[in-house]
């Protein structure tokens, strides 16, 4: 599993291809290779970049479904739903597809934000938005997610 940090302002050009910050690329470098999978965000109006491997390993656990039941075959459809191919080109850019630039709100200003083993694709306005409305709750959201929880379990 690869861990990424780092929140990084890019800019779209009229064709959808973002460049890739240097110190991004960089955390990326062994797994440039092997390319990444683009998709919609189930909760946020963004895109998530997986790199392959993680997105092999969440394939392996949606391939788990049993889809024999519909209430499986509907989420499988839905987060596969417009996924895409990727790989940085040699001047490092990504291409976002239309449907997924349309679908991030993603114009000219653009950020992308690590979330722990994947890259989260923003309209710049659209992130500051959603950190902004998040900043309110955060301290009762952080309490209810890792307050109850005794970190040496986790191991």
């Amino acid at each position: 599993m690869i861990n990424l940090i780092g929140t990084y302002e890019c800019k779209a050009d009229a064709k959808g291809r973002i460049l890739v910050s240097s110190a991004l690329k960089k955390q990326m470098q062994p797994i440039l290779q092997e390319g990444f999978v683009l998709k919609r965000a189930v909760f946020q109006p963004c895109l998530e970049l997986y790199p392959m491997q993680e997105w092999n390993a969440m394939m392996q656990k949606v391939g788990k479904l049993n889809k024999f039941k519909k209430k499986n075959n509907d989420f499988i459809r839905r987060f596969t739903a417009g996924v895409k191919m990727v790989e940085l080109d040699t001047t490092g850019r990504i291409l976002i597809p239309k449907d997924l630039c349309d679908f991030a709100g993603i114009k000219k200003q653009v950020v992308m934000s690590s979330s722990i083993n994947i890259v989260e694709i923003w309209d710049k306005d659209l992130y500051e938005k959603a950190i902004d409305d998040a900043a309110e709750d955060f301290a009762d959201l952080a309490e209810e997610v890792m307050g109850n929880q005794d970190f040496d379990e986790l191991s």
